[in-house]
């Protein structure tokens, strides 16, 4: 890892999400390299959303890998799913007015499909699973949030982050999951594996 022991192995993140650089940084952490992954995303037919989270998270690190061996490669793949219907990454407006009402009021899961593919090629994976109750969401409070714009590109419409916290009745689990990158569950697979 950057500004690391020159014996331990170069760390590169398999994204380029300034949430998860953000995020890494907060707990004193600075890959060495960023290179994003570009996978299909796609869910398969049946594909539940545990199943998608570690399949896009483990896609990711591998397709980085092969060309950087020695290194470790770190990925992470956030799901956002109210039962078993998965929501798409918010891409226009729409999108998240759809997700929004769906949300609106009830209580969802976010999947984050942690993976590490260490120095010696063995991989690692984490499943972290957060469940988030919304408020019920009146259409002006929808149409602002809408207006702001933060919910591009994001996994089920919203960054908890921004303004999107006002709708967050509860929270069981891991908040910086919800972000895009579980930090006790990173922390513990790099001090584990990549740390030593």
């Amino acid at each position: 890892m950057a500004g690391s022991d020159k014996d331990l192995p170069r760390l590169i993140l398999a994204s380029a999400s300034p949430r998860r650089i953000s995020l890494l940084a907060q707990i004193g952490i600075v890959p060495d390299q960023i290179i994003p992954a570009h996978i299909d995303e796609k869910p398969h037919k049946s594909e539940l959303p545990s199943q998608l989270a570690k399949r896009l998270g483990a896609s990711k690190a591998m397709a980085i890998a092969p060309e950087h061996s020695c290194a470790c490669i770190l990925s992470c793949d956030t799901v956002v799913a109210v039962g078993r219907r998965i929501l798409d990454k918010a891409e226009c407006e729409d999108d998240v007015r759809r997700s929004l009402k769906l949300l609106s009021g009830r209580r969802h899961r976010v999947y984050g499909g942690l993976t590490l593919v260490d120095s010696n090629g063995k991989i690692h994976n984490r499943l972290v699973i957060t469940s988030v109750t919304f408020k019920k969401l009146e259409d002006s409070e929808i149409d602002e949030y809408v207006d702001c714009g933060e919910w591009q590109g994001k996994a089920g419409g919203y960054a908890i982050q921004g303004r999107a916290g006002v709708f967050v009745r509860k929270i069981a689990g891991s908040y910086s999951n919800i972000v895009g990158l579980p930090l006790y569950e990173t922390s513990k697979l790099l001090k584990g594996i990549c740390c030593d």
